[in-house]
């Protein structure tokens, strides 16, 4: 009888901590939680490629939440941003053209991230001194051969990421 209360603990307890634990197989970003009004260091990590294919691009979109936003190139990959002027500007372009624009999407494309390895996409930005809850930033994981993942899923109020099949990765905002 102790044994069994004993395996019944046990099986509980790694239960409880499965669920806990957010889907690995997601994409994440490595920092868990950002203050208002902090100008944060936000690394995305992308732990596959696409259903076994290579990853040949990825693109982020910067919520509202998010502002001055600045991202790192990455060796190998062409770096463009999407202001919300809808002009698509190269990484190179001086500063000033980008001037009162404010960075809508941020893709690194042309770059190979084969199935098996990980890798990481990191930008800055300022989180706004308004924000509360949970910050989502919607991911769409390009792939070989043309397909697509579309990391965008938000939960519904009172609901959780890990419960959908592509949710978004997120931040928390502390109080």
């Amino acid at each position: 009888m102790k044994t069994l209360k004993t395996v019944t603990g046990a099986m509980l307890a790694t239960m409880a901590i499965g669920l806990a634990l957010p889907a690995s197989a997601h994409i994440t970003f490595e920092n868990k939680e950002v203050a208002p009004g902090a100008t944060v260091k936000f690394v995305l990590r992308l732990p596959h490629g696409c259903s076994g294919k290579t990853t040949t691009g990825v693109r982020i979109a910067i919520p509202a939440e998010l502002t001055s936003a600045k991202p790192q190139p990455k060796p190998g990959w062409t770096l463009a941003i999407m202001t919300d002027d809808v002009h698509k500007a190269s990484a190179e372009t001086t500063h000033a053209h980008r001037a009162g624009a404010t960075i809508k999407e941020i893709s690194w494309t042309g770059g190979t991230l084969e199935d098996a390895y990980y890798d990481e996409f990191v930008f800055r930005a300022t989180v706004s001194k308004t924000a509360a809850n949970a910050i989502f930033v919607p991911v769409v994981q390009e792939c070989e051969g043309g397909s697509v993942d579309r990391w965008i899923e938000i939960p519904a109020a009172g609901g959780v990421s890990e419960d959908l099949k592509y949710p978004a990765p997120s931040v928390r905002v502390q109080p």
